[in-house]
């Protein structure tokens, strides 16, 4: 596994009213600060990718539909520079994934739904002086190759 990156099983707790599935706690080990949190959606089939962060350490998970989400370490002098890794998370595969700064991230939406994926960066998003990076689906720079659907919007 990269190196720094975080991989949490996440348990979901249930009874007849529902159920309820703690995603990340300010008291666990992985846990550095709290910038923001968000959600977004991908349409099935579609890639968002490839994106990474000087500063900012995401964590990410998948709450409805399920993703394919690869990590690629682009960072010089770490132990596992170059080094790939792809996981499938959602409804059924319930993981929480810690995406250290300067490791590039994409995902796609696999399977006939909309995925529904949440992240909570350790930083809020600055507009004015955005901490992003970022490289197209189709980069020859990262040992990945997507299989892109067509006519789906990607990026």
């Amino acid at each position: 596994m990269i190196e720094g990156m975080v991989l949490k099983q996440l348990k979901v707790m249930s009874d007849e009213r529902g159920w309820l599935m703690e995603i990340l706690r300010c008291d666990e080990a992985l846990f550095e600060r709290f910038g923001q949190v968000y959600l977004t959606t991908a349409y099935p089939g579609v890639v968002k990718a490839w994106h990474g962060h000087e500063r900012q350490v995401d964590h990410v998970t998948c709450i409805r539909g399920m993703i394919k989400v690869v990590l690629w370490d682009g960072r010089e002098g770490s132990s596992t520079a170059g080094e790939v890794n792809e996981f499938f998370l959602g409804e059924y595969q319930p993981l929480l994934i810690k995406i250290p700064s300067m490791v590039y991230h994409g995902f796609k939406a696999v399977g006939p739904e909309t995925a529904y994926v949440i992240n909570v960066p350790d930083r809020p998003y600055n507009r004015t002086r955005p901490d992003e990076l970022r490289l197209p689906p189709d980069t020859d720079r990262i040992p990945h190759k997507w299989v892109l659907t067509p006519g789906k919007r990607h990026g």
